[in-house]
């Protein structure tokens, strides 16, 4: 049954490759135990460990060489999961730096994101169950999306093709315990992220984001610097030159209105964008969109039918409970939320931000500078 699920999410996603295809919905198993034999259809290797990207035990997640860890400034959210982020480079191939796009990574480049929940938020010693390591691995072909789910020992993952839901429950920064079904992403549904002028293309390690400090070696660095000063990153400009986001939730940060915008470009923007998924809607939500109607203010909308929630506007200033935008945050109606994947709880903090920052909004003349 699972190779014939497995076949199944092929078949779509070669279809999906080539096709305006319509959104689709979650469609995930309920995890198993993982199989005694591990069918891989040549697209990856068949356990985690296999690729020697970290050295020990295994859910330490200790770096390898040529693997190097990173953080984003403002990352998506993914149902409260954790994530620790690591870059495996080829040996003597460096990125090349980029100011809009994500850097130019060299073929043999994996990023890898490992999905993980603290039993305890509010305390690391408690423990962490680490669900899923997702891998973009660049071949010759372009950008190939592999997903290994870990097994309940926490020593190793599996390559699993066609998805898979796992309860979890942890206990949350305000001590309420709360719980999810997580979803690992099937084949075909990364390309509803991942897809940006029918090609894939990773999202999160753009110039913008990598642009922090991180700690290498009890030192804590720039992250951008680090990479150029250890020949992994080439073409870097002066620091002045170089843009940044705002931490979301960090008013010290940045403004109000650029951590919205911070927020929306990393949440939204890889489907609302002029070569994205949902270029049909007319809607961007990248920080490049300067023009106020393209950013949703007082914009009617194009096909949201019910998610409409028979509000008239993408974004209405001053009035967030008059704006479809948030009215799709602050749902988890498959037919309804946004974004479409990759959650099954209200971002509470997220829609918190964004009603604030419309609230303000009192003029369709505002103007938003990348």
């Amino acid at each position: 049954m699972r190779r014939v699920g497995a076949f199944v999410v092929i078949c779509a996603f070669l279809l999906a490759c080539n096709t305006e295809k319509e959104k689709q919905q979650p469609v995930a198993a309920e995890k198993t135990a993982a199989p005694e034999e591990i069918e891989t259809y040549g697209m990856g290797k068949a356990w985690l460990s296999e690729y020697g990207f970290f050295e020990g035990k295994l859910a330490d997640l200790q770096p390898a060489d040529n693997v190097v860890a990173y953080e984003l400034n403002t990352p998506l959210f993914s149902d409260y999961a954790h994530k620790k982020r690591f870059i495996y480079f080829p040996e003597g191939a460096p990125a090349n730096y980029q100011e809009r796009e994500v850097l130019d990574f060299p073929v043999g480049t994996v990023l890898i994101k490992n999905f993980y929940y603290p039993n305890d938020f509010r305390d690391a010693s408690a423990g962490k169950k680490i669900l899923e390591t997702r891998l973009l691995v660049h071949e010759e072909k372009g950008w190939q999306p592999l997903s290994y789910i870990w097994n309940e020992e926490q020593t190793d993952a599996y390559f699993e093709i066609i998805g898979a839901t796992i309860p979890v429950q942890w206990t949350h920064d305000d001590g309420a315990i709360k719980q999810t079904n997580y979803i690992v992403p099937n084949l075909n549904q990364c390309k509803s992220c991942h897809v940006k002028d029918k090609t894939l293309m990773p999202i999160g390690p753009t110039a913008r984001q990598l642009n922090r400090k991180n700690m290498y070696v009890s030192e804590e660095v720039n992250q951008l610097e680090f990479l150029a000063a250890n020949g992994l990153l080439s073409g870097l400009p002066e620091a002045k030159e170089r843009p940044a986001f705002p931490l979301w939730d960090n008013p010290n940060s940045g403004t109000l209105d650029e951590r919205a915008i911070a927020y929306l470009d990393i949440n939204c923007g890889p489907c609302h964008n002029p070569l994205g998924p949902a270029k049909t809607s007319g809607l961007n939500l990248t920080v490049f969109e300067t023009d106020p109607f393209k950013l949703g203010f007082m914009k009617p909308p194009v096909a949201a039918g019910k998610a409409s929630g028979n509000l008239l506007h993408d974004i209405v200033p001053g009035k967030p409970e008059a704006s479809i935008l948030l009215h799709r945050m602050n749902s988890t109606n498959p037919e309804v939320m946004m974004p479409e994947l990759g959650r099954t709880l209200i971002h509470e903090e997220g829609v918190a931000l964004i009603r604030k920052w419309i609230e303000q909004l009192n003029s369709s003349e505002t103007v938003i500078s990348p």
